[in-house]
């Protein structure tokens, strides 16, 4: 025998300790990001508790930030994490997503840089390559729809007006901001984000839509380009 201690079990936790016991009788904030990730998780392995797991779980995957990023092939990779298993992480990863951006229909109105930046920032933040999306708008500047248009390296080859004014013209939007993420998280304009904004404003001056702003989006940061002088204020 290795007289090692034998790793603790969830059953050997007491009932009112345990992390589902604890969000019912508690509720969800009294819970650590370990005992909420044990939830999603569910079960163990045979060497070790479900909250061992989930702490290695979040220690691997670069905490929640980290998890959030995470596809499924990188956390199968994880020990004890199987596909069932990272299917539940990332469907729970998501469901906090939707609920970031599942503002109640009467909010739902951009009146400034801020207010588009906060639509998106949970959705486009912690992601590894640049989305480009628009959120088209009615003439009280409420969202109508929104579409990604384009992943990749943004340029103004890539990031054609068409794409972006054929979609306003099907929704019947009075306006358009568009808005993608920088990666690093520095929502510094490049020279490429500042031609493509040019680009889509003179275009959408001719066709009658308007482009209201661009924005760049950073790790909770973000750069207006109308507030930086490249569009009309």
């Amino acid at each position: 025998m290795s007289g090692l201690p034998e790793p603790m079990m969830i059953r050997d936790v007491p009932e009112e300790d345990r992390p589902r016991e604890r969000l019912a009788r508690y509720g969800g904030a009294a819970l650590s990001n370990a005992e909420l990730v044990a939830i999603l998780l569910r079960t163990g392995t045979a060497a070790e508790s479900v909250i061992i797991l989930a702490q290695r779980l979040l220690a691997t995957g670069g905490g929640l930030r980290g998890l959030a990023a995470a596809d499924l092939r990188e956390l199968v990779k994880i020990r004890g994490v199987g596909k069932a298993k990272a299917i539940q992480v990332l469907a729970g990863i998501e469901l906090g997503r939707r609920v970031c951006r599942a503002v109640p229909e009467e909010r739902i109105a951009i009146r400034s840089p801020r207010d588009a930046a906060d639509f998106v920032m949970d959705e486009l933040r912690h992601l590894s390559q640049e989305h480009f999306i628009c959120l088209f708008l009615n003439t009280k500047n409420r969202v109508i729809d929104k579409q990604c248009i384009f992943v990749g390296t943004l340029n103004s080859s890539v990031v054609h007006p068409r794409e972006v004014f054929r979609e306003a013209i099907r929704r019947s939007s009075a306006g358009v901001i568009c808005v993608h993420n920088h990666p690093s998280g520095d929502p510094t304009p490049s020279r490429e984000d500042i031609l493509v904004t040019e680009r889509l404003f003179e275009a959408g001056r001719i066709v009658g839509i308007e482009l209201l702003d661009h924005v760049i989006v950073g790790d909770h940061r973000f750069t207006s380009m109308k507030e930086k002088g490249i569009l009309p204020v």
